[in-house]
C-alpha cells in the first residue's frame, strides 16, 4: 500500500479521527499513533469496495419495526395487517425486485413502498457506527448532500435509493468524478427527482440540465447569464473555451438528454411500451436528435444512442469551474467554511490533472487532507447529527439499533437523511445546525442515546469505567477525554453540578441508580461545545 507524504505539521490524532471520520472507539488512537497519520490516512483511502466483516455482521442482525393495517378489500386492497421486527432485506435487491411495489402499487401497503428508504437510512447509521473506513463513509455523505435526491417526498426516489446508495455513490465515492456523474444520469433515483424520465423531443425539461450546470457540475459562480445572451460574448468561448454557462447551454443540454427515461410501463408509440422494470432506458423515439450547441461546442445531428448527453457529461465534467466549484465544497466539508484560496487552487489542480484518473477523488481528498490549512482547522466545524450519533455510539461502545424515532430526531436536529427537499442538499452552514431547537434535538440525541428512549441499545457505562476511576469529576474527566479529546476542569464543574453532585463525591458500588448516572454524566459530556464541533 502506497504511503503519503507526511503531513507538514503535527496533527491531533483525535481531531483526524473526528473530521475524516466519525470518532474514535476505544483502542484507535493506540491504532493510530502506531500507524501514523500519513499510513492511516492511505488505508483509508484504499478502503475495500464492500462492507467489511464488522459492518456486514452489524448490518445483518440489524432489525426495524414496520407495521400497519390490513387493506380493505373493497379498494382491492390485499395485503394483512403488519406488525413485525424484519430485517434489512432490500439494501442488496435489484431495482427490478422492489419496482413491482410501484407496478402494482394496489397490491402493497404504502409503507412497504417507503421501506428501501428507512433501511438505506439505517445502514447508514449502522456503517457510519461500526466502520473501520470512515473516510469513505465521511466521503459517501458529501456525495450524497452533492447530488442530493430526495426521498421523503417521492415513492419512486424511496424504492430507487437502495440502488442509488449502492451502485452510484458507495463505489465511486473516492472514484473518478465522470464515472459517477454519468452513474448519477443515468440513475431512476436522479431520473425521477429532477423530472427527466419525463423529458421527450419537443418538451424537454429543464430541471436536470439546470442542476447539472449549476448544482453539479460547474456550479453558480459560473453562470454568466447576467452578463451575456449570446454564446460568441462568453470569454473563451470562440476559442473552445468558455469561461462558463448560459441559458443558452442549459436549454441546449436539457435537448440532449431527452429520451434518458426509466423502464416504467409508458407508452412509446402506437401499441408499444416500455417495461415496467424501474430500470434505465434510452428510447431513441423520444430523442431531439438535431443539432445542438453547448459549451461553445457544435454536436451534429443523429449521433448514435445517448451520445448527445454523453458528449455534455464530458464537456462539464472537464471544465475549469468544475474543478474549483467541486474542490471548494470539498474543502468546506473537509476543512472550514472558508477554506483558503491557495488550498482550493491546490485541489484543483490535482483535480485536473487526474481528469481520467480512477481514484481522482482521492487524490484530491489527499491533497485537502494532508495540507496544513487541514492540520490547523480543528474546531472550525460543528458536527451533523449524524456525527453525533455515530460519535456518541463509538466512543461510548453502544452497539447503535437504528430505530425510526432516533431517525426522526436525527431529522428534527437538523439533517433528514435523504429528504432534503431542495436540489442544493443539507446546507454545510453553522447557522442551519446551530438555531435553538436543533440545538435542543442535539442535545436530546445524546440523552436519548445514553437513556435508550428510542429503543437503541443500552449503555453499559460501568464496563467502560475503567477500574481506578473514584469519584464522580473522575468520571467526568474520563468521558469528556473519551469523547472529545481533552478534560476541563471547568466543565467537570458544570457536568457534575448539573447533577447536583460534589466532583469528589465517591463513587458507591452499592447505589442502585449508579449506570443511570454514570449514563448521565456520558450525555453531559457530549452535550458539551467541545464534543458539538469538531
Amino acid at each position: 500500500m502506497p504511503v503519503s507524504d507526511p503531513a507538514p505539521n503535527p496533527i491531533d490524532p483525535f481531531y483526524v479521527l473526528t473530521r475524516l471520520g466519525y470518532g474514535p472507539r476505544p483502542g484507535d488512537l493506540a491504532q493510530f499513533a502506531n500507524q501514523g497519520f500519513p499510513r492511516w490516512f492511505d488505508e483509508q483511502l484504499h478502503a475495500p469496495p464492500v462492507d467489511e466483516p464488522e459492518v456486514a455482521q452489524a448490518l445483518s442482525v440489524a432489525r426495524l419495526r414496520i407495521k400497519y393495517g390490513a387493506g380493505d378489500p373493497a379498494k382491492n386492497q390485499p395485503w394483512p395487517a403488519v406488525d413485525e421486527m424484519r430485517p434489512l432485506t432490500m439494501l442488496n435487491q435489484p431495482i427490478e425486485a422492489l419496482w413491482p411495489m410501484l407496478a402494482e402499487r394496489d397490491k402493497h401497503a404504502s409503507q412497504e413502498r417507503r421501506r428501501p428508504l428507512i433501511e438505506v437510512m439505517a445502514a447508514t447509521l449502522i456503517r457510519a457506527t461500526h466502520a473501520r473506513y470512515q473516510l469513505r463513509e465521511v466521503i459517501c455523505n458529501f456525495w450524497h448532500d452533492h447530488f442530493n435526491v430526495d426521498a421523503w417526498h417521492s415513492e419512486q426516489v424511496a424504492v430507487a435509493l437502495p440502488a442509488y446508495d449502492r451502485n452510484v455513490i458507495r463505489p465511486n465515492a473516492l472514484g473518478n468524478f465522470h464515472q459517477m456523474l454519468e452513474a448519477v444520469a443515468t440513475s431512476t433515483a436522479m431520473l425521477y427527482y429532477l423530472s427527466n424520465h419525463s423529458s421527450r423531443a419537443g418538451a424537454a425539461n429543464e430541471n436536470y440540465g439546470r442542476e447539472l450546470f449549476e448544482l453539479h457540475t460547474l456550479g453558480r459562480d459560473a453562470y454568466l447569464n447576467d452578463k451575456y445572451d449570446r454564446w460568441r460574448e462568453v470569454p473563451g468561448a470562440t476559442d473552445g473555451h468558455p469561461a462558463g454557462y448560459i441559458d443558452e447551454d442549459v436549454y441546449e443540454s436539457a435537448r440532449a438528454f431527452t429520451g434518458w427515461t426509466v423502464e416504467d410501463g409508458a407508452a412509446i408509440d402506437g401499441g408499444r411500451k416500455l417495461p415496467n422494470t424501474g430500470k434505465f432506458a434510452y428510447v431513441e423515439n423520444w430523442h431531439d436528435g438535431y443539432q445542438k450547441r453547448v459549451l461553445a461546442t457544435d454536436f451534429n445531428e443523429f449521433q448514435p444512442p445517448m451520445a448527445d448527453g454523453k458528449k455534455v457529461l464530458d464537456l462539464v465534467a472537464s471544465h475549469p469551474a468544475t474543478a474549483r466549484y467541486i474542490c471548494r465544497k470539498l474543502a468546506r466539508r473537509l476543512v472550514s467554511q472558508t477554506p483558503s484560496p491557495q488550498l482550493v487552487a491546490a485541489a484543483a489542480d490535482v483535480w485536473s490533472k487526474n481528469i481520467h484518473a480512477p481514484d481522482q477523488i482521492a487524490k484530491v481528498v489527499r491533497v485537502i487532507a494532508l495540507s496544513p490549512e487541514f492540520a490547523q482547522a480543528r474546531g472550525e466545524k460543528v458536527r451533523r447529527p449524524l456525527a453525533l450519533v455515530a460519535g456518541f455510539a463509538r466512543a461510548t461502545g453502544l452497539d447503535l439499533m437504528p430505530t425510526e424515532p432516533l431517525i426522526n430526531t436525527i431529522a428534527d436536529a437538523g439533517q433528514r437523511l435523504y429528504g432534503v427537499p431542495e436540489p442544493t442538499g443539507l446546507h454545510d452552514d453553522l447557522r442551519h445546525f446551530s438555531g435553538t431547537n436543533e440545538m435542543r434535538q442535539r442535545w436530546l440525541l445524546a440523552l436519548g442515546l445514553a437513556q435508550n428512549y428510542w429503543g437503541t441499545g443500552v449503555l453499559n457505562p460501568e464496563a467502560m469505567t475503567p477500574a481506578l476511576v473514584r469519584n464522580y469529576g473522575e468520571v467526568a474527566a474520563y468521558w469528556l477525554i473519551a469523547l472529545t479529546g481533552s478534560s476541563d476542569p471547568n466543565q467537570i464543574v458544570a457536568i457534575t453540578a448539573g447533577m447536583n453532585i460534589m466532583p469528589e463525591q465517591p463513587l458507591d458500588p452499592r447505589d442502585p441508580n449508579l449506570g443511570k448516572r454514570l449514563a448521565l454524566i456520558a450525555a453531559y459530556a457530549a452535550m458539551s461545545p467541545a464534543f458539538q464541533s469538531c
